[in-house]
């Protein structure tokens, strides 16, 4: 999804991964739970979902589709990562 994927400048997605980076759009707003609603609507695994959406929300593509969510997206990973960094470092007592 580099450079090699862009044609006239603009951003080149797969459908699975406009889709997912759609899915992620609604804040989670399903009935149930989201792992079910990616098992149903993706038919893939949670982990390997994830595992997809990290790689997608480091893209330049997915960064030029959608600018506003990809950069809510890392900063929520940049703070899930600082969440558990903190723990590590101050364990409770």
């Amino acid at each position: 999804m580099g450079q090699a994927a862009r044609a006239g400048g603009q951003a080149q997605l797969g459908d699975l991964e406009r889709r997912v980076l759609m899915f992620e759009r609604q804040h989670w707003c399903y009935e149930g739970s989201k792992e079910t609603a990616i098992r149903n609507l993706f038919e893939l695994e949670p982990t390997r979902y994830y595992e997809l959406l990290s790689r997608l929300i480091d893209s330049d593509d997915a960064l030029a589709f959608d600018p506003q969510l990809v950069k809510r997206l890392r900063r929520q990973r940049l703070e899930r990562h600082r969440a558990r960094s903190a723990r590590r470092l101050n364990p409770p007592v």
